[in-house]
């Protein structure tokens, strides 16, 4: 099965999807900062078959909006609820990846009884990191502008299947390849990087599976604590991985979302 790009509008904003089609109950995939659809794509296929599958590029980000002015969380989660109300979606379970999983918790909490579950890889309520911005910014001033070749920018970009899924987001133009997000980058993480989401984190109210990467960057004193406020959460971590489970071991998270889907659904 192939996806066909829908496009939605939510207060001027241009939103790129990934509409993977199938029948069944709705799953939406939401990437990570500096991330797009496309990371979902293998998953999004084996998904498909029995599910239906919307992949979303969020503003910013992917094919969507560029520079939008509003990159505050409550504008991301604000496009989620636009997605699924231009799709028809009903009680879909939201699967997010890093800044996606934190959208897709935030919209849960804010809309209690729309969302049938979540699975949330890599994220968590997190904050405050007052230093995250800067630590970006170093970062994207690092890079090569433009990369020269893809091979050079797959390299900068982590190297192997992750690098390779983030540099499938660069765009050709000008004889090199760029990033497509960095105007928003630093902008998207100032209320994370200024205060943590617990009471969000309790206000959720669907199931929650929590995918951890064996290497990640969610701390285990904070998967304690969200384990304490929601016992309820079932929490597993994938050996072998870091922070980008859905590209290193699509695999296994495809394994683990059928279950969890069948569980939910």
């Amino acid at each position: 099965m192939t996806w066909s790009e829908h496009i939605v509008i939510r207060g001027g904003v241009r939103l790129s999807c990934r509409d993977w089609g199938g029948s069944g109950g709705p799953v939406v995939l939401l990437h990570g900062l500096a991330g797009h659809a496309g990371e979902w794509d293998a998953i999004a296929r084996d998904l498909s078959p029995r599910y239906r599958v919307v992949a979303v590029d969020q503003r910013g980000h992917g094919a969507s909006e560029r520079r939008p002015r509003d990159v505050s969380r409550a504008a991301y989660v604000a496009e989620v609820i636009a997605v699924l109300e231009q799709f028809g979606l009903q009680q879909p379970v939201l699967v997010g990846q890093s800044l996606g999983g934190h959208t897709a918790m935030l919209a849960a909490a804010a809309h209690p009884g729309l969302f049938r579950a979540l699975d949330l890889v890599e994220a968590g309520p997190g904050g405050p990191n007052r230093n995250v911005q800067a630590e970006i910014a170093g970062w994207l001033d690092s890079r090569p502008r433009p990369f020269p070749s893809q091979e050079v920018a797959v390299a900068f970009l982590g190297g192997g299947p992750v690098g390779e899924g983030w540099a499938a987001g660069l765009v050709e133009r000008d004889g090199g390849w760029w990033l497509r997000f960095d105007d928003v980058m630093t902008g998207s993480l100032a209320e994370n990087a200024q205060r943590s989401f617990w009471d969000e984190w309790s206000n959720v109210t669907c199931p929650v599976l929590a995918v951890l990467g064996q290497s990640g960057t969610i701390p285990p004193r904070e998967i304690d604590e969200m384990l304490r406020r929601r016992p309820e959460t079932v929490a597993l971590s994938v050996p072998g991985t870091g922070h980008d489970v859905h590209l290193e071991r699509p695999d296994v998270l495809r394994h683990v979302l059928h279950g969890f889907l069948e569980d939910v659904t």
